[in-house]
């Protein structure tokens, strides 16, 4: 009798092979045609020109300002820039070498780290210098340009003669009375202080250099009273401090008209606008 066949459908991996993959437990995994493909290119749109160009302009300006403050500390520090030399100009009553020796301590200091008023300072205790003025000559000078102030007069202490300007400042001492075409002015040293001296000193600094350089002499009894000798004995008779420029120009043209005879031995200036010769 002939074994009927199985009317079901059949079985996959029934044989050997089948058999084989049915117990590996592996299922393949075909991939989608339409995924996309790993390590996929992005597109990159070039830099706008306007961002290039700040760029550009933003690192210049960073490089500008390195360079400049690179510069500026080699300034600033270089021993290149060190004083070396003062040069001293200007001055009569202080001597070079006692302002050269008073700012001793600034040599070897950057001329660009001078600190303001320092020169000023060191010469502070000068008393014929009134003003200083001071300017680098790179790389190693210090040009130091000095105002004096005006002598115009000088007192006697002892054997030797102090210069004096018109507060009554002590400004030189000299030996010798004939270097000095000033007045003296009589009391020393212990009248400069007092109200009269100071009206006598007003009175000299008025005056023009030319008149001044020949007067020998000048002294008041009062405020009123000033009174000044010529170096050819002549009197002046000044008065008070009031109206010093109209008794000046007075004097000055009395003084260039030509000498009579017997000649004049005083000039009252007292009131300028009624001069009186005697």
């Amino acid at each position: 009798m002939t074994p009927k066949k199985p009317t079901g459908p059949a079985v996959a991996g029934t044989g050997a092979a089948g058999g084989a993959r049915a117990n590996s437990g592996k299922v393949s995994v075909l991939p989608r045609e339409d995924a996309e493909p790993v390590g996929a290119t992005v597109l990159e749109f070039p830099e706008p020109p306007a961002r290039r160009r700040r760029r550009v302009l933003l690192w210049s300006l960073l490089a500008g300002v390195l360079v400049v403050g690179g510069l500026l500390a080699y300034l600033i520090f270089s021993p290149a820039l060190a004083l070396k030399h003062l040069r001293v100009e200007g001055n009569t009553l202080v001597s070079t070498e006692e302002v050269t020796a008073a700012l001793e301590p600034l040599k070897g200091t950057s001329l660009t780290r001078l600190p303001d008023g320092k020169v000023e300072g060191l010469l502070r205790d000068k008393a014929p210098i009134e003003e200083v003025r001071v300017a680098a000559e790179p790389p190693s000078t210090l040009v130091v340009t000095i105002r004096e102030r005006v002598p115009v007069a000088i007192v006697q202490k002892d054997k030797q003669f102090i210069l004096i300007d018109s507060e009554g400042r002590q400004l030189k001492t000299v030996a010798d009375r004939a270097a000095v075409k000033l007045p003296l002015i009589d009391g020393g040293t212990e009248a400069v202080n007092s109200e009269v001296f100071r009206s006598i000193t007003a009175v000299l600094a008025d005056l023009p250099p030319d008149i001044l350089s020949r007067l020998n002499h000048a002294s008041a009894r009062s405020v009123d009273s000033v009174s000044l000798s010529l170096t050819g004995n002549q009197k002046i008779f000044w008065g008070s401090a009031e109206r010093n420029t109209a008794k000046a120009k007075v004097l000055s043209a009395l003084l260039k008209v030509p000498a009579s005879d017997p000649p004049v031995k005083e000039f009252d200036v007292s009131t300028p606008d009624r001069p009186v010769t005697r």
